[in-house]
């Protein structure tokens, strides 16, 4: 069979369709980008937020009336949380919810594909990840989360914590490098709680990664606050861990962390940004804050301003609160007027603008090595280890290959865009 995936939302959903990817190849399926050819559809949904909800619901109508020949196969928070009205939908052939999502293309073989190999088999192992001009890699290595934030479904949507084993993991990112893969992002909903069920913790899986494999780049996903163990930050004395953390705050006052049930307070997060900041000097900070949560008076709002203020976030992904079904949250009193969520936002979007251009400015005159993504605009893309974008020329007899890794000197920023210039030294 031609399979197309497709998904939406998080890191970790990017991670399982890399990983479906992989096994429907095993099977000696293949993967194709045109969803309007395909014998079968794969659709990972989300369900974060309502949006989130609704642009599931309209991706597996659009999916299927694109192409209504072809099996539909939908997986994800969204189909697990509601599968009644997922089932409903137009097309949909096969729901497999979250809990079975890891054995999803050996279900799809034995339910939609009779259980029967084509004659020729690609070779085990086969990657299509370069076939969609990737150079980097989402590792799920763990699922589920043991907390429960007021403003998150993802905890019921994704049931309680499992890791992967640290061997399983190695010779996944052993098997990526080999097939060309250069840097590996390790991710999971709940990252910081990895191995809670198997007694080990982050810090041994990252040190067994460090130790037992050679892919050049490492990064981590988003980490809670809370969960940055003491001699996490040796980690990074190996150059190989880039030096980026993601780190979600959600709001700069303690009065609306209490309410979302949050485990860390602003003077903990104070505290952990001087000390990463001592520890890893190169080290990117970036964060999400959630605008307009429910109560959130004026003066709350103003102390987040005040609060963010002191850090210099190299990005802050910014949410507008929006209420979602079944969490505790939603039946909070004195919800925020749309038009004061826009009005805030737009705010935070002006204070992240400086706090960006400060930092992007702070690397002007480093010589990086960065990771050769793409071309485009006349340039040659990528990320620096910090995780900031650098589009940079080269002379035309010194064209890089592909996945290269190139000593950048970073010579400029572009401030409108908000990314870096640069050129090969």
């Amino acid at each position: 069979m031609e399979i197309h995936l497709k998904t939406l939302g998080c890191r970790l959903n990017e991670a399982e369709l890399e990983t479906w990817a992989r096994q429907f190849r095993q099977l000696g399926h293949r993967i194709t980008a045109d969803p309007d050819t395909a014998d079968l559809l794969v659709i990972n949904t989300c369900a974060v937020t309502e949006e989130a909800v609704r642009k599931s619901r309209r991706l597996i109508r659009r999916t299927h009336n694109n192409n209504p020949q072809a099996k539909l196969v939908v997986s994800g928070c969204y189909a697990s949380l509601n599968p009644g009205e997922t089932r409903d939908l137009s097309g949909v052939d096969l729901l497999i919810d979250n809990r079975e999502k890891d054995q999803l293309p050996s279900l799809v073989n034995t339910q939609l594909a009779d259980g029967t190999m084509p004659v020729i088999a690609t070779e085990p192992g086969e990657n299509p990840l370069f076939s969609r001009g990737r150079q980097r890699a989402f590792i799920k290595v763990q699922d589920g989360c043991r907390y429960q934030c007021t403003f998150c479904i993802v905890t019921r949507a994704r049931g309680e914590e499992r890791s992967r084993p640290v061997d399983e993991i190695i010779t996944e990112i052993n098997e990526l490098h080999s097939q060309g893969i250069r840097e590996a992002v390790i991710t999971g909903v709940h990252l910081g709680g990895y191995g809670s069920d198997l007694d080990i913790d982050l810090h041994e899986l990252v040190t067994a990664i460090l130790e037992r494999t050679e892919i050049p780049r490492l990064r981590l996903g988003s980490l809670e606050p809370w969960d940055i163990p003491e001699n996490f930050w040796e980690l990074f004395h190996n150059p190989r861990l880039m030096p980026h953390l993601h780190l979600p705050l959600q709001s700069g006052t303690n009065s609306v962390l209490r309410r979302m049930a949050r485990r860390c307070k602003t003077t903990d997060f104070s505290a952990l940004v001087a000390s990463a900041r001592s520890h890893v000097p190169e080290l990117n900070i970036t964060t999400d804050i959630i605008v307009g949560f429910p109560g959130e008076s004026d003066a709350e709002w103003q102390e987040t301003l005040f609060y963010l203020e002191n850090f210099d976030f190299g990005h802050i992904h910014i949410f507008a609160y929006s209420p979602r079904p079944d969490t505790r949250a939603a039946g909070l009193p004195n919800p925020v007027p749309e038009s004061v969520k826009k009005k805030r936002s737009r705010e935070l979007h002006a204070l992240l603008d400086t706090m960006r251009l400060r930092q992007l400015e702070k690397q002007v005159g480093k010589t990086v090595p960065v990771l050769v993504e793409n071309f485009s605009d006349g340039r040659y893309w990528g990320y620096t280890p910090n995780y900031f974008r650098i589009g940079f020329d080269v002379e035309d007899d010194n064209v890089p290959a592909e996945s290269s890794i190139l000593e950048i000197t970073i010579t400029g920023v572009d401030a409108k865009k908000g990314v870096l210039s640069g050129a090969m030294t």
